[in-house]
């Protein structure tokens, strides 16, 4: 894609979502760090809801590395995965204290030695918490970026790499909200609203997929 397409989107996404931010609700990186791991194949809006009861009880990397896991899983038992995600936090908890002194770590490569943090969720940690320039490629964003051509790749981590090279580096942590929103309120998995996308113009699978 050409340099003033990509502005154009830019411009185009900045206007439709102004300010963008994380859906997650916390108030500290390690508030951040539990919601991000549990929202794995679960909505930001029910994380929320089970992060607003869990945070009055565990707020803590010490909260987390001392509880009880059957007690956990049951806090957050109506999210996907939660006997898993119950595990991961205790031991995140555990490695935070053990080998962080009890605080979130700002770099990508300590922040994936803790469990159930992969690159997608470090890449939200630095960006979100840290205000560090990444571009965390979930399901959305890969969606997104693919249809519209700002990428081309089955690999997420290709996306990620095509994405940082076509985009302007202090647009990164925005273009990855933007392509989140975009495909949360438009550019759905299933029945893309394509004849209402304001992107429409420029967009790949639009023009590939549009009645001449």
């Amino acid at each position: 894609m050409e340099a003033k397409e990509i502005k154009q989107i830019i411009s185009i996404l900045e206007r439709i979502y102004p300010e963008p931010v994380t859906a997650l609700n916390f108030s500290t990186p390690f508030e951040l760090l539990v919601a991000t791991i549990l929202s794995a194949q679960t909505t930001d809006k029910q994380v929320n809801k089970v992060t607003q009861k869990l945070f009055q009880k565990y707020s803590s990397p010490r909260d987390f590395a001392q509880a009880n896991q059957k007690e956990l899983a049951q806090e957050i038992s109506s999210i996907g995965l939660f006997h898993n995600k119950s595990k991961f936090l205790i031991g995140t908890g555990q490695k935070i204290i053990e080998d962080f002194n009890g605080q979130v770590p700002a770099e990508r490569k300590e922040l994936m030695e803790l469990p159930g943090v992969g690159r997608k969720t470090a890449n939200v940690i630095l960006a979100c918490a840290f205000s560090k320039n990444t571009i965390a490629v979930d399901t959305h964003v890969f969606r997104v970026a693919n249809r519209l051509g700002l990428a081309d790749s089955k690999q997420v981590g290709l996306v990620e790499k095509q994405l940082m090279e076509q985009i302007p580096e202090d647009k990164w942590v925005d273009m990855h909200h933007w392509l989140i929103l975009h495909g949360r309120a438009v550019c759905k998995a299933r029945n893309p609203l394509c004849s209402k996308c304001d992107l429409k113009v420029y967009c790949k699978y639009f023009l590939q997929n549009s009645v001449s």
